[in-house]
C-alpha cells in the first residue's frame, strides 16, 4: 500500500506542475503562489540533488522531475509576476523581493535539515509548507477576484497529492503531527476546490452568435 500511495502522490503532484506550466503561459501569469513556489523549488532542488547523489528511489525520481518543472514555473513567475503587483512596485523591487524570498526559502529548508536530519526534515518541512500553500491558494483566488491563472485540476491534484502521503507518513508512520497538518491541508484544499467550482459554475455563458443575414 505504501509504494502505491507514493506513486499516487508523485503522479498527482506531477499533474499539478504540468498544469501550472500550461495555465501560466495560457493566462500570462503564474499558477502557484510566490512563497509556496519558492519553498517548493528550494525543497525539490535540495532533495533532488541528494537523491541524484545517493540511492535513487521512486520519490527521488519525482523530486528531480519536479525540480525541473519548477524551473519552468519560475520562468512564468519572473516573466509575468510583475503585472500582478501594484504599479508602484518597480521591476528592481520585484526582482529584489523575489531573490530575498528564494534565499529565505533555501535557508528555511536547510535549517530543517540541521534540526531534524535528512530523514525527517523533508517530511516535516513538506507538510508545513503544504499547509501554507493551501492557504495561499485561497488568498490568490481572493486577490485575483476569481479563478484567473488557476485551475480546478491543480486544486484537485494538489489535494490528492497531499492526502496520499498524509496516510503514508501520518497514519502508517504513526506521526500525529503529520496526520494533523495533513488533515488541515485537506480542509483548506477542499475549500479552494469549492471556490473554483463555484466560480466555474457562475461564469457567464458566451453570448449566442448572431443569426446569418437573410435567415428568419
Amino acid at each position: 500500500m505504501i509504494p502505491f500511495l507514493t506513486i499516487v502522490s508523485g503522479l498527482a503532484w506531477t499533474v499539478v506542475y504540468v498544469e501550472a506550466m500550461r495555465i501560466g503561459f495560457r493566462d500570462r501569469s503564474y499558477a502557484i503562489p510566490a512563497a509556496a513556489l519558492a519553498l517548493n523549488f528550494a525543497w525539490e532542488a535540495i532533495y533532488a540533488t541528494r537523491s541524484a547523489t545517493t540511492a535513487l528511489s521512486a520519490q527521488g525520481a519525482f523530486n528531480i522531475m519536479w525540480a525541473l518543472a519548477d524551473v519552468v514555473i519560475l520562468y512564468t513567475f519572473f516573466r509575468f509576476g510583475r503585472s500582478e503587483l501594484p504599479g508602484w512596485v518597480t521591476r528592481k523591487a520585484f526582482l529584489g523581493w523575489a531573490l530575498l524570498l528564494g534565499a529565505t526559502a533555501f535557508a528555511a529548508q536547510l535549517l530543517f535539515v540541521a534540526e531534524f536530519g535528512w530523514e525527517a526534515a523533508p517530511r516535516y518541512s513538506a507538510f508545513l509548507q503544504n499547509l501554507l500553500m493551501s492557504g495561499l491558494f485561497i488568498a490568490m483566488f481572493v486577490s485575483r477576484g476569481g479563478a484567473r491563472g488557476q485551475s480546478l485540476l491543480i486544486a484537485a491534484a494538489k489535494w490528492i497529492g497531499t492526502l496520499a502521503p498524509t496516510v503514508v507518513f501520518g497514519w502508517y508512520g504513526n506521526s500525529l503531527l503529520i496526520l494533523g497538518v495533513g488533515a488541515l491541508c485537506s480542509i483548506f484544499d477542499l475549500v479552494y476546490i469549492g471556490l473554483l467550482w463555484r466560480a466555474r459554475t457562475l461564469a457567464p455563458s458566451p453570448a449566442p452568435s448572431p443569426a446569418p443575414s437573410g435567415t428568419v
